[in-house]
């Protein structure tokens, strides 16, 4: 069989090759001042490096997305949302610890929708004063009951110590091996769950 595929070529191999996995990157604050933007630019850059999918910053402060059940609210943002978020095979996302959870614009933006994130793998990367562990915990319980896999590997920033004034994201280096990581089980779970989609 190995002669065979050498001549005539591996049919399966040249897809898999052809055609990568979309991972959206997920910025979970929309707050005047947040550091997403610099955390979410940092794990594209590393993620970009890898080569293993195509690997796309989602904004969700660009959506303008009302509140779950608002009355009279301006739906016109959840379409696009929808969009984003459908043509995505996993997530990686940027989490912030406010009062021990996640953000309301994390948690609504993920309430918004539902077959859209089904089946499909995610990463977090969280930050705060003990690293945002509270938020990933909580955005885990979010994720399961939506059909999203979350990994285990988490890389977890410290406000005191991948921050400087609490504002400007310098990373430990031991934070990019763990990104890295991160992305080492997100993309073959990925590529698992696509199958049953």
């Amino acid at each position: 069989m190995g002669f065979l595929n050498k001549l005539f070529g591996n049919k399966q191999e040249e897809e898999q090759t052809m055609t990568k996995l979309n991972i959206g990157i997920i910025l979970g604050s929309t707050r005047e001042g947040r550091v997403s933007p610099q955390v979410g630019a940092w794990v594209k850059e590393l993620a970009d490096k890898r080569g293993d999918a195509n690997y796309t910053i989602i904004d969700i402060a660009d959506y303008k997305l009302p509140f779950l059940g608002e009355a009279g609210a301006d739906h016109s943002g959840i379409a696009a949302w929808s969009k984003a978020v459908g043509e995505q095979d996993g997530f990686v996302f940027i989490t912030q610890e406010y009062n021990h959870s996640i953000t309301g614009a994390l948690k609504n933006a993920l309430d918004l929708l539902r077959e859209e994130w089904n089946n499909k793998a995610a990463g977090i990367v969280s930050y705060g004063s003990v690293g945002g562990a509270r938020a990933a915990e909580h955005l885990r319980g979010i994720l399961g009951e939506l059909l999203v896999a979350d990994v285990r590997v988490h890389p977890a920033l410290s406000l005191f110590t991948d921050f400087e004034n609490g504002t400007d994201f310098k990373p430990k280096e031991v934070q990019a091996d763990s990104v890295n990581q991160m992305l080492d089980q997100v993309i073959p779970w990925a590529t698992a769950l696509k199958t049953i989609r």
